[in-house]
């Protein structure tokens, strides 16, 4: 089946169709290190995780694009308001970043450009426009340089807006600018200021704006030309318009798909530190494993709003469960050789799912289905058919990022809450092998241990009793 994709800027699902034969060219938008990560940062990362991976098992090469915004207003902001210079301030959330992207298992991308790093391309944007009379330098003698939004007869058309419609670009002061929606390519140097915020260009001394560092970054990886560029849906109005115009005012195609995905609210709430109702991803691996969380951040159409409220992470944890229990039951049951590797295959109902604007909610449905199925055919001790389910959830859980029996989601030894709550469960299976073993129940005792033993569980008994470690 074709790949359909929903594109933003046509308000339509459409054929997917790369600008190049077998290979994918992807950006999102990545942090703005001003601050700690929240979910809403997460939940994009994953979506464009999930998305990547489906094209890359869709037999596609992707170069994928996430840049990090280490320079911006609010950084500066908040450094002050710390007495800590901004570009530690920013290198400290960006490693803060990096750990719940890794922890959830997010693929790297295969560049992750600084804006601070891409200065020399963002002035030769500032005067491709300038040249083709979409920029100009301030009225005021700043030394800031806006876009003209009037000189683009387009402007406006991915978020499908008229212009007199719109707000003035609160980026600068107003006095300089010919309309007050007109938003800054650069910023001029300001008094008070740190010195080591400020390169020199061709209007002055300052730093770039903020739409302008992603349309530099990308073209520098991508090209003037690429398949997709993401980002979340709160982006696309002021920034991915902005990000659009000013590219294709400078002759650019830029992206040929816009895709966002969906906000995350509290309790059907929109999350905010005032009211408290908020929470980060530090705090829901805290409550749950890794991969509850991934699942729970990727179980809704990334398109969709997915709403947090207390229970959601422990109904995750039990769909995560059922998966686990029977793949784990299944390995055991079939004993594969000894590299006890199964080679995943992929349901037609799942392809078609996931073929379809990345129909995760379908998608999980057929997985759920596979775990039924292979739970009866355990119970009624059909290998065939126990074989086949396992096959299709290996298939499908790793095309989704959460195969439980992917040694990346396993918890190491001597890792705190998760030590703990490992040691509890083992122990509380341990006792139940120990009474079966008293009442000679030979065959539930052997049961218990090799299930152990699949998750990678080593029992040593003894006089003393039996003990337990993770194999090596």
């Amino acid at each position: 089946m074709t790949l359909r994709f929903y594109d933003s800027a046509s308000a339509h699902v459409r054929n997917f169709a790369p600008l190049q034969e077998g290979k994918v060219s992807l950006y999102y938008c990545g942090a703005t290190v001003q601050g700690e990560p929240h979910i809403g940062h997460v939940r994009s990362a994953l979506a464009f995780d999930q998305l990547t991976r489906w094209l890359q098992v869709s037999g596609y090469e992707v170069t994928v694009i996430r840049n990090v915004t280490d320079i911006d207003d609010k950084i500066l902001v908040k450094a002050a308001e710390n007495d800590e210079p901004w570009w530690a301030l920013a290198y400290r959330f960006e490693r803060a970043f990096a750990d719940a992207y890794d922890a959830l298992g997010i693929l790297k991308p295969s560049y992750e450009p600084r804006a601070t790093g891409h200065i020399p391309e963002m002035h030769a944007l500032i005067a491709a426009l300038i040249e083709r009379g979409h920029a100009y330098p301030a009225l005021d003698d700043s030394g800031d340089v806006y876009f003209d939004v009037r000189s683009w007869k387009k402007y406006g058309s991915l978020t499908r807006q008229n212009i007199d419609d719109m707000q003035g670009a609160p980026d600068a002061d107003p006095r300089g600018k010919k309309d007050p929606r007109d938003f800054a390519l650069w910023k001029g140097y300001k008094e008070g200021e740190p010195e080591t915020a400020k390169w020199e260009s061709p209007w002055g001394a300052g730093r770039p704006g903020w739409h302008l560092e992603c349309s530099a970054m990308v073209t520098k990886y991508l090209g003037t030309e690429f398949d997709i560029h993401g980002g979340g849906l709160d982006l696309r109005f002021p920034h991915h318009e902005n990000e659009m115009a000013q590219s294709q005012a400078a002759g650019h195609g830029f992206a040929n798909f816009w895709m966002h995905n969906g906000m995350v609210t509290y309790e059907g709430e929109k999350m905010s530190k005032s009211i408290g109702n908020t929470i980060n991803p530090r705090e829901m691996l805290e409550l749950a494993r890794p991969i509850v969380v991934r699942y729970y951040l990727g179980q809704a159409h990334y398109r969709s709003v997915l709403d947090y409220r207390p229970g959601s992470l422990a109904e995750a944890a039990s769909a995560v469960e059922r998966i686990e229990t029977f793949m784990q039951a299944a390995m055991v049951r079939l004993a594969p050789g000894a590299d006890g590797g199964v080679v995943g295959k992929l349901p037609e109902a799942f392809r078609t799912a996931m073929d379809d604007d990345l129909n995760i909610p379908a998608a999980l449905a057929v997985l759920h289905d596979a775990v039924r199925a292979g739970n009866t055919a355990l119970a009624a001790k059909d290998d065939a058919e126990t074989m086949t389910a396992l096959e299709a959830a290996v298939g499908m859980t790793s095309a989704l990022g959460i195969n439980p029996l992917d040694a990346a989601w396993a918890a190491p030894a001597g890792s705190g809450k998760e030590s703990a709550a490992l040691d509890m469960l083992v122990k509380a299976r341990l006792a139940a092998r120990t009474q079966a073993r008293a009442e000679k129940n030979w065959a539930e005792s052997d049961a218990i241990r090799d299930n152990l033993a699949a998750a990678g569980v080593e029992i040593a008994d003894s006089s003393d009793g039996s003990t337990w470690s993770l194999r090596r």
